[in-house]
């Protein structure tokens, strides 16, 4: 998952309710500017894995870090400013770009699907937001 928005737009409060989702505390989850990957276990020896690319110059120090690794299939991967570094991601992802919204608390989200496993979990999204109903102020795109 390639998150893409300005600072404070909310990329680590989107990875906490990720986190949430899959069982996971999100008191626990937390930026990882400095470190470039946190790791939180889920159920069945998977693992979500929290990277952030602020800090992060080429690919090459991206696959220093270990990055690929993280790509296990059943891994959950949450790529803060995954647009410094777009060639690195792996083609089929779903991007997701924050942005400020009319309220503080407010965000715009735009999912974009570009790959079959991508699209499949935005129709799982589209799913589970059917028939709420409060405006979630979401668009969910099935192809880039």
């Amino acid at each position: 998952m390639a998150l893409v928005g300005p600072l404070g737009a909310g990329k680590t409060v989107f990875v906490k309710g990720l986190a949430e989702g899959l069982g996971v505390p999100p008191a626990l989850v937390s930026s990882p500017t400095f470190v470039i990957a946190n790791e939180y276990p889920l159920t069945g020896g998977r693992v979500l894995c929290h990277v952030d690319l602020y800090r992060v110059a080429s690919a090459r120090e991206l696959e220093d870090t270990g990055f690929l690794d993280h790509l296990a299939p059943g891994n959950v991967v949450a790529v803060e400013w995954s647009d410094r570094l777009p060639g690195a991601l792996p083609a089929d992802r779903l991007t997701v770009v924050l942005a400020p919204g009319a309220g503080d608390s407010q965000r715009v989200v735009n999912a974009i699907a570009s790959g079959p496993d991508a699209r499949s979990v935005v129709q799982r999204w589209r799913a589970a937001i059917a028939g709420s109903a409060r405006d979630t102020g979401l668009e969910l795109t099935d192809e880039a």
